[in-house]
């Protein structure tokens, strides 16, 4: 979650300065961690998994917004790790 309001607040504030509404993508974020390693993901992927896994699917989510898949992230992880609710109205003991 904070990975992605940190992004959405860099976000707002380059396109705010820009004047121009510009997201940080998948594959902005994953070509700055990854640096060389990043332009051999495509190929590595075409050659070992299957070609039409890198092409119209890989590529296409690389195109989304960072701050969005964040934030869906952190949300789903939430909500998988939130404690049980309790069990009212069941009697336990007889």
């Amino acid at each position: 979650m904070a990975a992605g309001f940190v992004t959405l607040v860099i976000d707002g504030a380059r396109s705010i300065a820009n004047a121009l509404l510009r997201f940080t993508t998948i594959g902005d974020v994953l070509a700055a961690v990854m640096h060389e390693h990043y332009r051999a993901l495509g190929p590595m992927i075409e050659h070992n998994l299957h070609p039409l896994l890198w092409d119209p699917t890989l590529l296409s989510f690389m195109q989304a917004p960072a701050a969005l898949v964040a934030l869906g992230l952190g949300f789903i992880l939430l909500w998988l790790g939130r404690a049980p609710e309790p069990q009212i109205g069941i009697v336990t003991r007889r």
